[in-house]
Formats: C-alpha cells, sequence, structure tokens
C-alpha cells in the first residue's frame, strides 16, 4: 500500500488542537488506521496532522510562489553597526 505521506520521523510529542467537523474526524481516523496497516506502527491523528498539512503545502505550487513573493516582500532586517573598541 502507498501513502503520499511517508512514515514519519523520531520526534518530540506535540499537542495540536483544532475543530472538525464529524466528517474530516472520521477520514482523519481513517486515514490513521491505513497509516497504521501501512507502516505497522500507530500514529495518533495529532502527530499525523502536521506532517499532513506540510505534505499538503509543499505539493502546492500557487503557496509556494505566493509564500516566496511573500518572503521577499517584507522588509530584511537593518544591517547591524558595527562597534569599535
Amino acid at each position: 500500500m502507498i501513502l503520499k505521506l511517508d512514515k514519519l520521523p523520531d520526534r518530540e510529542s506535540v499537542k495540536i488542537t483544532f475543530t472538525a467537523d464529524a466528517d474530516l474526524k472520521s477520514a482523519l481516523n481513517d486515514y490513521a488506521e491505513i497509516y497504521r496497516r501501512a507502516y505497522g506502527q500507530k500514529e495518533s491523528v495529532a502527530d499525523l496532522i502536521p506532517f499532513m498539512l506540510e505534505a499538503f503545502m509543499n505539493a502546492d505550487p500557487g503557496f509556494k510562489r505566493a509564500r516566496k513573493e511573500l518572503e521577499d516582500a517584507r522588509p530584511s532586517s537593518p544591517p547591524t553597526k558595527a562597534t569599535e573598541v
């Protein structure tokens, strides 16, 4: 079985809270179960969500382009003055 999301790397625990409708919660629970079957490792939905969001954003060329434009438009930090001693 092949999933778009690779097996999660080792990491520290992270708690995340958000509101989802019942259909999305059910789909997330199903994804976690399919992930467990694919990789033989149980992961909580809360642990999967950040990686799912990252994969989604990395696969979105419009987001990448707009984010680069946003970063380019941000003022760069002013150069620091060298202090003579």
